[in-house]
This record gives C-alpha cells, structure tokens and sequence, in this order.
C-alpha cells in the first residue's frame, strides 16, 4: 500500500479504496517498472497514471488518441485541483505557445498530447529542455498493426520514449486486447511478462442482449420510450441509415442528435456538445463517434447493425455505465447486415492478410449473433479468459420466453422461396406470400404459384419479420451484393419434409433501465445548472453514481458528504452547499425522519427530522396551490420553502403529464427577448441564452418558453 497514493485518491477523487488493478500498477510505476495494463472500460485506467504523476517529480505526457478526451480529462483533473493541460490542433497558435512555455515554466503536472505530435520536431526540441518522468500511453492497442484500430502514428511513442533523458517510466493502457494485441504491446514497449496487469475483461454491470428477428424500429422506439430519461447511443453502420434513424426518432418528439463523417467539424462538435452537456439524450451515430467519449452516464448503447469485430463491439457497447451503474448493450442482430460490412473490408486499403484477418473476426462477430450460450461468457472467451463462467444475468442466460410453433408459417415462406426459385430477395418473396398486386408478381407469373397469397391475412410487415426471423436462425441464407437473394439453407429441408418443427420464442420485453427517483432528478437539474455556468459537461461535476448515493444516504451536513464516493475536498468547497440545500429541502418538504449530524463551530450535534408514510406528494400540492391562482413567491412563503424548489415542482408536474400554463411564468414584454436570445444563441442550453438577457429574467423564465415552444 502507498499511503500517499490513498491520500491521493481521497482528497483529490473521492474514493476510499482502490478498484482492482489500480493500486498493482501504481506500485509498479513507482517503483520505476514499464507496465502494460489491461483494465475494462470504466476501470478506472486514469486513476493509474493521474495519481503516480501528482507522486512524481517533473511533468507526465499523456498519450490520448482524440481530442475530446483530451478536454474531459483535463475539465475533470481541474475541477480535483490537479494542474494539467493539454496540447492538440483545437487550440490556436497563440494559445499553443503559451501553453508550451507554461510547461516548459512546469506549472503543469499532466500534459495531454495526441501520438501525431510526437512527429513534430519543434514539440520534441521542448521535451528535450524538461523533466519528463512518465510517459502514459491510452488506448494502447492503437500500436498493434492486428489491433482493430491500429494508428501508424502510434509507432513513434517508442522513439519518445528513446529520445528523452533519463529514460521515463512508461505505463500503456487498453480496454480491447485480444491475445495476440497484448503480446505485441509488450513487445514494441519491451514491457516484461510479470509487469503486465490483466485485471479482466468483465463488466459486471452491463446487461448484454441480442435481438433478432423483430422489427428494428419498432424496438427500438419502444425500448427509448421506456427509458426516455436516460442517456443512450444508437449505432448504425453508416450514414445513410444514421440519418434515417435520426429522422425517426426526431419526429416522434425526442430529444436526438446525430454524428458521422458527413457532417462538417462544427456540426460534429455541436452535436457532441449537446449530447455531452445532456441538452439530448440520445446520440445516433457511426462508429466514428464514441472513442474518448467520457460520458459516464450512458444508460444504453444500441447496436442497429452488426459491428465489424468483436473489439469494435465491446469498446462501443463498453460506453454504457462507465460509472459502474446497471446499463444495457443490445444487437439489433439481422445477418444480411455482414454484407455492409463485408464491403466496408473489401473496399478497405488493407493488404490481404489484414482484410483476411478481419474477415475472420466479422464470422466471430457473426457467430455472437446467432449463439444461444451465455453472452457475456463469449465475449470474454474471445478475449482469452477461457474459463470464463456463465453470468447469469445476459440476455441469453435470462431468457424464459416461451416458444410457439411456427413450423407451419416456416414451411408457407420456404415453399414460396423454392416455387421461386431461390432468385428473390425478401420484398418480393413477402408480396407472393401476401397475395399484392403488384404488376411485376404478375409479370413472372408468380399470382399462378400455389404458394400467392398463401399468408395474405398477415400483414407484409409481419411477414417481412418473420423472414427475418428464418434467417438470422438459419433457415435462409442471404447472398452477397448489395440486393441480397434468399436461399434455403441445408437446415430447412427437414422443415420441408415435415420432420423437424420450428419455434419461435416470443418477442423481447423490454423492461426499464433505472426506477425514477425524485430527488436524484432534483441533484441532477442542480448538477446541470453548475454545470452550465462552468461550461463543462454534468458528469465532470459529480457522476450518476454518486448523485444516486446521495440521494439513498440523504447526507445533511459536509463531513456526511464528504463520505460520499466520488466527492473530494475540492468538489465539497465547490458544490457542496448546493447539493446540501437541494437534500435538505428534500427532506424538509416529505418530513423525512433520520438522525443527522450537523455542526455548529467545530462542535457536532444532532437533529432530527420527522415524517408521514402517507404525505401527498409535496410537488402535487404546489400544483393544487397554482391551479388556485397562487404566485410561485406566495406558495413558496406559505410552504416555507424556496422559489426555486416550487420551481422544480412545476417541472417535475409538466415532465409526469399535467397541464401547465408556461404563460403565467413569462412576465410581459420578456417573451420577445428570450425568443431573441435563443435565436442568438443558437442552443437550448440554458447559460448560454441566460447571458444574452437582463438579470431580471430567470433561468426558470427561460424554461418556461422552451416548455411552451415543444
């Protein structure tokens, strides 16, 4: 144990104990030993090289793939007191210069670069003049050439590293390193076997589910609509359905952005500025969105399209729960989707025996869709944890559906496919199948086949889905190319002869994510509100996780607070005082009854608070008070609580679906200057508007006429 080290972790992080792994590689590190760790996403991978910097002497480089990283990490170090910067191609000249001669001055204690830096010889002529003790090198898989990112920039850290003098201690961290990966790191880093960390690659609280043969759409609203207040990425595989999806879901009234390579950089940034700042809460996206993206509380990830390799899969679904807390990772699993995929390697400018290579983990990826064993377990055999055991808790091993015979509907679809003769992709096998009158079914003749109009009390949807199903069971096997035939697969002829059934197990069900709670909604909006004055995004502020703690803990006073995971002394001078008043007006308002400790001087002393089981809900009754025609102010000085609070309960009345007149908050001649703002400031954040304004309009005026807008 390194007491300075827990110290650390304390004061600076909020934290009484280490996670596995931290505290092996923080010994290793200073005890001057390069050290590979392999540490699952929201592991806690900085902690390993944030703490040993602050321990040693000089500055320690950073090695970060993406920009927006770079910034989440330095915005967090910052508001813990930890003097860090960061140097990329976002930041002018001028800024550049400065920050350069700050860390030559060495008022910096981290410094973030991206690899492609290490090409410049200006940057390293600076290194030359410093004291660089450590180098920490994040997502290091970027280095193996059969990682599923390999980046050549990331070749010339080890010409850093041979560069400076003394030599510094280097520390390289992954989430996604098969085998193979793991064993070119240690060699291109000359990192010895016994000074590699494999903490494992299990996260214990992702819930991890594939779906198939469902309507995708159709899903995947219902599964939003039941979580609608939490924080969610859906993937798509490019950018055309990107869009589509994004249309989708913005026309059915919610809150969606959206992120590819199509859209220009200043649309790109806005849009991950809007989902960082939780202005949205669900991000559709290509893959090109997501990595360094450090948003602790995504609630789910949605995979509409199969990934290319199981890597890809596990660090984009990994981006649910980083803060520990219960999240969801579902595949919307359909096999004719390989061929984007396909096309993506073949079209690639990989040489052979790399696009054979990925070939190969595309059929892996594929096999996850279909396996009907633990999910979980699969992935972690992939990653070479044989003796993995069965969660228990995955799709798959929670899966008590019951199965319905459909041998009957199975043998219609096949039947149809072979009177076809195999030369048809699934629109126009379902139009036979549902009797349409469509001129080209007639044009082949297809209205004189047994099998025209056989399903025709279905609907073509329906029938359109249970192609899918056949499918991604293996009945049908889709063809190459960009309009995929349907064949019958071996499987399907004893279906056909009558000697095998098939079952389909009923559709998913899709269950919420996190129960509501009242007063973590009442932490998170005040979370939201520094945030916005800060211009930094929530979870910098405090996590989900630790929110959640104060409201089951209900902490009244700063020393309780202070117990709280993930509040530090800085954050506690900080925010302190208002997440206090917000728990104590809590509890206040619903007469909670707990012993608490508060001070007076440096004396504690106790008080109690009482309470009623059967109290009405507090926020219903500022509601009943305003239908009577009560101000805010006049139910505020009648309850004996603050405007703001009654504010809330006018929120959180509009948010479970109860008729609210905006109107009544907006004063006269004020909603012209709002509207103006929120045209200037081009955002529905609420800061950046509120600067627009005079002082006398609120930010809850502000609120209001977004209400009324939607």
């Amino acid at each position: 144990m390194l007491p300075k080290a827990q110290e650390l972790l304390q004061s600076k992080f909020g934290y009484s104990q280490f996670r596995q792994g931290q505290e092996a590689i923080i010994q290793k590190i200073m005890d001057g030993k390069d050290t590979l760790g392999i540490m699952p996403t929201g592991g806690g991978k900085s902690v390993c090289y944030q703490i040993p910097a602050m321990l040693m002497r000089g500055v320690t480089i950073v090695v970060s793939p993406l920009i927006s990283l770079m910034k989440d990490q330095v915005d967090a170090l910052e508001k813990t007191g930890i003097p860090s910067t960061y140097i990329n191609s976002a930041i002018s000249n001028d800024e550049m210069q400065e920050r350069l001669a700050s860390i030559y001055n060495g008022e910096y204690k981290l410094v973030y670069i991206a690899p492609e830096r290490l090409e410049t010889p200006s940057f390293l002529r600076l290194l030359e003049g410093i004291y660089v003790s450590f180098v920490a090198i994040d997502e290091a898989h970027c280095i193996s050439q059969w990682g599923h990112d390999f980046r050549p920039s990331y070749l010339h850290i080890k010409k850093l590293i041979g560069h400076l003098r003394p030599k510094p201690t280097v520390l390289a961290l992954t989430a996604t390193a098969t085998p193979q990966v793991q064993s070119d790191i240690s060699d291109l880093l000359e990192v010895h076997e016994e000074d590699v960390v494999v903490t494992g690659f299990e996260r214990k609280n992702l819930h991890f589910q594939v779906v198939k043969g469902q309507d995708r759409d159709h899903f995947l609203l219902d599964y939003i609509e039941k979580n609608r207040e939490q924080a969610g990425i859906v993937y798509a595989a490019t950018r055309k359905e990107v869009d589509r999806i994004h249309h989708f879901l913005e026309a059915r009234g919610l809150r969606v952005g959206k992120y590819h390579a199509g859209l220009s950089e200043q649309q790109r940034n806005q849009q991950q500025e809007r989902f960082l700042y939780d202005d949205i809460s669900i991000m559709v996206a290509t893959n090109a969105f997501g990595m360094g993206i450090n948003k602790s509380n995504v609630r789910y990830v949605i995979h509409y399209h199969i990934p290319r390799n199981m890597e890809a899969y596990y660090q984009e679904a990994g981006r649910a729960g980083r803060d520990g807390e219960e999240s969801a990772c579902i595949l919307l699993f359909a096999p004719q989707d390989t061929h984007i995929q396909s096309f993506l390697i073949d079209q690639s400018d990989m040489d052979e025996a790399r696009k054979e290579n990925e070939y190969a983990k595309l059929r892996k990826m594929v096999a996850y869709g279909h396996t009907e064993s633990c999910l979980q377990q699969y992935i972690l055999h992939y990653f070479g944890e044989e003796n993995a055991p069965e969660c228990g808790k995955c799709g798959n091993c929670t899966d008590d559906r019951a199965q319905i015979d459909v041998t009957v509907e199975a043998q219609m679809v096949l039947s149809c496919i072979r009177r076809m003769n195999e030369r048809f992709g699934k629109t126009m096998i379902t139009k036979v199948l549902t009797g349409s009158g469509d001129k080209k079914i007639k044009s082949f003749g297809f209205d004189k086949l047994t099998t025209y109009g056989i399903m025709k009390e279905k609907t073509q949807k329906a029938v359109n889905e249970f192609i899918d199903f056949l499918t991604a069971e293996g009945y049908l096997r889709p063809t190459d190319g960009a309009y995929p035939v349907l064949m019958i697969t071996e499987k399907s002829g004893d279906v056909l002869r009558g000697t095998e059934k098939v079952y389909r197990k009923e559709r998913v069900r899709i269950a919420q994510i996190v129960k509501d709670d009242e007063l973590f909604e009442r932490l998170r909006m005040v979370r939201k509100e520094i945030a916005e004055a800060e211009k930094v995004p929530p979870y910098i502020i405090f996590s989900d996780v630790t929110l959640r703690e104060m409201s089951a803990k209900l902490p009244m006073s700063k020393s309780e607070l202070l117990q709280i995971k993930g509040v530090g002394e800085r954050k506690l001078e900080s925010y302190g005082e208002a997440f206090l008043l917000e728990i104590q007006q809590y509890s206040e308002e619903n007469n909670i009854e707990r012993e608490v400790e508060i001070e007076r001087g440096n004396t504690p002393i106790s008080r109690t608070t009482t309470t009623k089981s059967d109290k009405e809900k507090s926020h219903h009754t500022t509601y009943d008070l305003l239908q009577e025609g009560f101000t805010i102010a006049e139910i505020a000085t009648q309850r004996g609580l603050s405007e703001r609070t009654i504010e809330n309960h006018v929120i959180k009345c509009a948010e479970e679906g109860m008729d609210v007149n905006w109107d009544s908050f907006i004063p006269e001649g004020a909603e012209e200057q709002i509207a103006a703002a929120v045209e200037e400031a081009d955002s529905e954040r609420l800061t950046p508007i509120k600067q627009l304004l005079p002082e006398d309009i609120s930010f809850f005026m502000i609120r209001a006429y977004l209400e009324k807008q939607m």
